[in-house]
């Protein structure tokens, strides 16, 4: 199912369990509404809702979301999946927070399961707006950051995602000499296209991993955590 959509995902499973909408909204814990949307991939599931589908169908939170992982029909794998989730910030939170500690629980709406097993306990998504990382990236991805990195750490090509001020931008790392770093847009029409690395921007962390709901797939990973 990895060509599917997510939500075409969900609409295959929840038939192979010969579930209505209606049942499967009350195992997710939502209406049948919401079913309704996630099937027509008007929007994603909320990480609780994702939890009991996944254990309902016998599979990853993984594999509702991308197509990958566990699709067995068994329970021996989703567990550990399921024992950590990563928050989705908003742009404003990414541009304010000094370390994924700092923001509030409280004040975070969504909650994903991280692509693979191995990624940080501190990561974090950021779903992206704008059209500056056209077509590589499009609005409403989900681009997964690990802020355990420092601007050392960095290699030419890197895809970082950079505070300045309280503003925080996604862009590719452009390293031409010690003397000279800047930030690039994928999108080549998108203008400015390239903006300065200069003094008092601040490293938020380096994009790891990504995918995309309505495609149904993972888009890239980028470098290891």
């Amino acid at each position: 199912m990895e060509n599917q959509t997510t939500g075409q995902r969900i609409r295959a499973l929840r038939r192979s369990k010969k579930l209505t909408q209606v049942q499967l909204a009350k195992i997710a814990g939502v209406s049948s509404p919401a079913v309704t949307e996630w099937e027509k991939d008007g929007y994603l599931p909320k990480a609780a809702s994702l939890e009991a589908m996944a254990n309902e169908f016998g599979v990853s939170t993984e594999y509702i979301l991308t197509g990958k992982g566990d699709a067995t029909g068994s329970l021996s794998n989703v567990a550990p999946v399921l024992g950590k989730l990563l928050p989705v910030l908003s742009w404003v939170q990414a541009g304010e927070m000094t370390s994924v500690e700092t923001i509030n629980p409280s004040e975070i709406n969504e909650w994903l399961p991280p692509l693979s097993s191995d990624d940080p306990s501190d990561c974090f998504y950021l779903r992206v707006m704008g059209v500056s990382n056209y077509p590589t990236y499009v609005e409403g991805d989900y681009i997964l950051v690990n802020p355990n990195f420092s601007v050392s750490d960095l290699l030419s090509g890197d895809l970082i995602v950079v505070r300045n001020n309280s503003d925080a931008t996604f862009k590719k790392l452009v390293i031409e000499s010690d003397e000279r770093r800047y930030l690039q847009a994928l999108n080549p029409n998108f203008q400015p296209n390239i903006i300065e690395f200069e003094d008092g921007m601040e490293l938020v962390g380096l994009v790891i991993d990504a995918f995309r709901p309505l495609g149904g797939s993972r888009i890239k990973r980028t470098r290891k955590s």
